[in-house]
């Protein structure tokens, strides 16, 4: 999701489930929250309800789901995370001491707390207005979005290396979007603040 308004965060999910013929099996997903100005407590509120979920299944969900998003959602040339992270995992089946329904039920509640989730975070910040400069840096925000989905991505390549249907693999880029070369930022401001706050392995519950 991009929405128009700069203070409403642009936010990716997806779950997956793959079995083979020989009947081996796993799950694989995550949630994250990509916001173009960071506002610490909304950042929390999304975190912990995260972790709501995970612990009712794992305690150790939360930590080890949010470190692979962080390290998942990383622009290493930019030195950036894509926004505040959220969770990721890959390959969870019986190996990992769950049961295949357990699994199965973890996964569908993460897919099915995504609505009402970013639904509410969106209306505390839908009718807020914003400034022309406020709406330059979304889109400038934007290309970073489109650099991750390009460079990084490791859906966006398995899809195009494998002669998937191109418009749906490239329909979760930004309707508009701009590049800037060095596009300034100024001292003590929400942007600078913003950039500050892209950073792996930031405590989003305590902050």
């Amino acid at each position: 999701m991009h929405p128009e308004n700069p203070h409403v965060p642009i936010i990716h999910m997806n779950v997956r489930y793959f079995e083979l013929l020989d009947g081996s099996y796993w799950f694989g997903g995550g949630i994250d929250l990509t916001p173009i100005y960071i506002d610490r407590n909304q950042a929390k509120y999304f975190h912990l309800q995260l972790k709501e979920v995970c612990d009712k299944y794992d305690t150790k969900y939360y930590s080890n789901f949010k470190a692979w998003a962080d390290n998942y959602f990383y622009l290493p040339f930019r030195k950036e995370t894509r926004g505040v992270g959220g969770i990721f995992f890959d390959h969870l089946n019986n190996s990992n001491g769950q049961s295949k329904k357990q699994l199965f039920n973890f996964v569908m509640e993460i897919g099915n707390l995504f609505a009402p989730l970013y639904c509410d975070i969106m209306k505390q910040n839908s009718t807020r207005n914003y400034s022309e400069k406020e709406k330059d840096w979304q889109l400038h925000r934007r290309g970073r979005y489109v650099e991750f989905n390009l460079v990084m991505d490791k859906g966006t390549k398995f899809g195009l290396d494998t002669n998937g249907r191109t418009e749906s693999i490239l329909v979760s880029m930004p309707p508009e979007v701009k590049w800037s070369y060095q596009y300034p930022i100024g001292k003590d401001t929400k942007e600078e603040q913003t950039l500050q706050l892209l950073k792996k392995d930031i405590d989003w519950i305590s902050i």
